[in-house]
């Protein structure tokens, strides 16, 4: 479909949305079509009731679950807008619509005796060891996407200062810093690993074995390699790592405007689902520290 390839193009080269993001946008693009095409319905002349029906569809039949069907009217409302800008429509009916309330869900995080277990998992007697124990202690020293993490190049890092420059989503850029375990390994890696893996003089920092750049579906598929050599019993995922960093920081009292500049959230409101996990710890401690918090049986 000549439209919708056009609109992964303005995502791609326009928005600079990651290659994950579009194809997940794709995904529930070529999903609401084909349930079109069996309802005998047109993509350009869809009503308020066929979006009804097809969140009916999503909800009883498939089973969807509320933050999966929130997703997929993000992803056709910026279609149809993008449709409606090109005058293939006459406007987008998707801005009339409300997704369900979001499933209440907090962050799941790793303990940091966990990440600790990870970090060892990693050996750095090997190039790609090297570059595996980076990827984890710059995702957790950091806070950054996968997606921003594997666009770092070598030369967005102030070594002296400890920064990176971060290309963040919707092109905005943002200053992180990294501490003493990201640096020692960083130095290590530079010094030698990335030398061996960097075949083609690439300017990005995380390499694969052949060279390249190491891809977004490569860092999960390397994280869920590493796990299986602890004992922790947890999925794992990069934003699962970004959730620790953001828990981590709240619960030893950073402030939570910080945590949003950090993050490269553009609303607080994003980030006060933290708090949350912040607040069951400080609730935790309180009563496993205070004296007279319980009474002894």
């Amino acid at each position: 479909m000549e439209t919708l390839n056009n609109y992964l193009e303005y995502l791609k080269y326009q928005k600079n949305y990651s290659l994950y993001t579009i194809n997940s946008y794709k995904t529930d693009i070529l999903e609401f079509l084909d349930y079109l095409e069996r309802e005998d319905l047109n993509y350009k002349e869809v009503v308020y009731s066929d979006i009804r029906f097809y969140l009916m569809y999503l909800k009883e039949e498939r089973n969807d679950i509320n933050s999966s069907i929130d997703r997929k009217l993000s992803a056709l409302r910026g279609f149809y807008k993008y449709m409606a800008n090109e005058n293939i429509i006459k406007s987008n009916i998707f801005s009339l619509v409300n997704g369900p309330k979001k499933d209440k869900k907090l962050p799941r995080y790793f303990e940091y005796n966990e990440l600790e277990e990870l970090f060892n998992a990693c050996d750095i007697s090997t190039s790609l060891g090297q570059r595996d124990l980076l990827i984890l202690e710059m995702l957790y020293a950091t806070g950054v996407r996968v997606g921003e993490l594997v666009n770092i190049k070598v030369n967005d890092i102030n070594r002296s200062e400890r920064k990176i420059l971060i290309l963040g989503k919707g092109n905005k850029e943002r200053i992180v810093e990294y501490g003493d375990y990201c640096e020692d390994i960083l130095d290590l890696y530079l010094k030698e690993g990335y030398r061996k893996l960097n075949k083609d003089n690439s300017e990005h920092l995380i390499l694969n074995k052949n060279g390249g750049v190491l891809t977004e579906r490569g860092v999960r598929y390397l994280l869920d390699k590493i796990i299986k050599n602890t004992s922790i019993n947890k999925n794992i995922s990069p934003h699962m790592i970004r959730h620790s960093f953001a828990t981590h920081l709240l619960n030893e009292g950073c402030d939570l405007l910080t945590v949003q500049k950090l993050l490269g959230h553009e609303s607080i409101s994003a980030t006060q689902v933290y708090t949350h996990v912040s607040t069951d710890r400080l609730k935790e401690v309180y009563y496993n520290s205070f004296p007279r918090a319980k009474k002894d049986d």
